[in-house]
């Protein structure tokens, strides 16, 4: 292990000595009992956006075990991911920073049409380092997009890795194989003209396995799924026939953007299929990852670990259009303004849903301001452990247990380097938003009161000059330069 991260390691482990005497509470004056550390599952969906859960306003769909997670829990209105795309999003939540620190801040690739993206760096200090420095047991299953080598998820902390590491390879949802820690793992019958192994079923059944083998100790299992990411395909099976013939349909053909179906001799392997039926397929989808949900609400049950487990649920950035997908039909977004890579709340905005029995009181909602980089010190508090201090989170562990004594946020920032570069903040209710930056003639900077505008329609600029020059120096102080990504 790198030098930082063994320094890490030093000051991780005193910090859990110190916490394992925290953690006791007198049974008698001549005995002690240890309390048992919680198991953490964070499940990341892919894609999903703010309005695609009924508990949050979708109405052409169901989604009753994400649903039930929330009338279980706590549920957040303003929480946010880490970017309005899919890698940054994930360096984000994995390094607990936001995008003017984290290291990796787009989607950009080591060789452009080749896969694999720029690898997270390996001094990195991720959210599986810190917890597996707390004793936990640590697995990822599902789509990583942070890079092979020193980025691979078994390098950067993870003990067992089942899933994509290549997020293009992710686009397709019937792959030739998949990832497991160093390995291949060919999936049956798939040769990229036949489609036999469904992989986000194959994913699913090495989660489960993983929490049943560490049933006993305390485990951490993030599960950033790759649903409901485009392509739009699923087996037609019984949850597919509930939406069939269900919506007056808008097919995505051959010969569309991004089109190439399996068995086409020039298929290129990062595009979507062909779909006929893209919003039934899409709400197929999304009810599979809720069933995949309930499974594993099903699986900590079944085996008597349910009390000390909490369950984390979120998406990693807005609603996409790509592959057939339809935002607007299905209301994605709610009241929001944006998709997929927009600063506009519709872009970053995410749900947010934890679970935890006798801890977080039920049917909790909550509008405290939070984003991707405060799981990281979340976590840390939940092991009894210090937050490493590039994190620029905070801790959420007091709004989990109804403490009124929550830090808040100064500010929240995102950038995006790609596009004409773009920048956000929010400071309060005020919302900054900055499009074409590196652009010869720049973008107006936008001024919105979200506590008035949530849906960001009237830009308020020229009324408040100083707020304006407010949230331009947040932005300047909140960027630093990355060797990775030029902004």
């Amino acid at each position: 292990m790198i030098k930082t991260k063994l320094v890490l390691g030093i000051v991780v482990g005193l910090a859990l000595c110190v916490s394992c005497k925290k953690a006791t509470q007198s049974v008698d004056e001549s005995k002690k009992v240890e309390v048992k550390k919680p198991n953490i599952i964070y499940i990341l969906a892919d894609d999903l956006g703010y309005g695609d859960l009924s508990c949050y306003g979708q109405e052409k769909f169901q989604t009753p075990n994400i649903d039930a997670l929330a009338s279980r829990g706590i549920k957040f209105t303003q929480h946010y991911s880490g970017a309005a795309v899919c890698a940054p999003a994930r360096s984000s939540l994995i390094t607990g920073q936001h995008t003017g620190h984290t290291p990796i801040r787009g989607n950009k690739e080591i060789m452009e049409g080749k896969g694999g993206q720029v690898p997270l760096p390996a001094n990195s200090i991720t959210i599986a380092e810190v917890l597996k420095e707390a004793g936990y047991i640590t697995g990822m299953f599902g789509k990583w997009g942070l890079g092979f080598n020193e980025g691979d998820p078994n390098t950067q902390g993870f003990d067992e890795f089942y899933g994509y590491n290549d997020q293009k390879l992710a686009h397709r949802y019937y792959p030739p194989y998949l990832n497991h820690n160093q390995e291949i793992d060919s999936l049956n019958g798939n040769d990229w003209t036949h489609k036999v192994t469904y992989a986000p079923d194959r994913i699913q059944e090495e989660t489960l396995k993983f929490i049943e083998a560490n049933k006993d100790k305390p485990f951490f299992a993030y599960i950033p799924s790759v649903i409901p990411h485009a392509e739009l395909i699923a087996p037609k099976d019984s949850i597919f026939s509930k939406y069939e013939d269900k919506f007056e349909e808008v097919p995505h053909k051959k010969g569309d953007n991004y089109t190439s179906d399996y068995g086409d001799p020039n298929m290129v392997y990062y595009h979507y299929c062909p779909q006929e039926e893209p919003y039934a397929m899409y709400a197929a989808m999304v009810s599979r990852l809720d069933i995949q949900v309930g499974q594993i609400v099903e699986k900590l049950e079944e085996l008597g670990i349910s009390d000390n487990t909490i369950i984390m649920f979120a998406s990693d950035n807005g609603p996409a259009r790509e592959g057939g997908a339809n935002p607007d039909f299905f209301n994605s977004n709610g009241r929001l303004r944006g998709i997929k890579r927009d600063l506009y709340e519709g872009g970053i905005r995410s749900p947010f849903i934890t679970v935890w029995p006798k801890k977080i009181k039920a049917g909790t909602v909550s509008n405290h301001v939070s984003a991707f980089w405060d799981i990281m010190p979340t976590l840390a508090d939940l092991a009894g452990v210090e937050t490493p201090k590039q994190s620029d989170g905070i801790s959420m562990l007091p709004t989990f247990l109804g403490n009124e004594n929550q830090k808040q946020h100064e500010y929240l920032y995102w950038e995006f380097n790609v596009r004409g570069g773009r920048k956000a903040v929010r400071k309060g209710n005020w919302k900054g938003v900055w499009y074409n930056i590196n652009k010869k003639k720049q973008g107006r900077f936008e001024l919105y009161d979200l506590s008035k505008d949530l849906s960001e329609e009237n830009n308020i600029a020229e009324e408040y000059p100083q707020i304006v020059e407010e949230l331009k120096s947040l932005m300047n102080e909140a960027s630093v330069a990355s060797d990775l990504f030029s902004f």
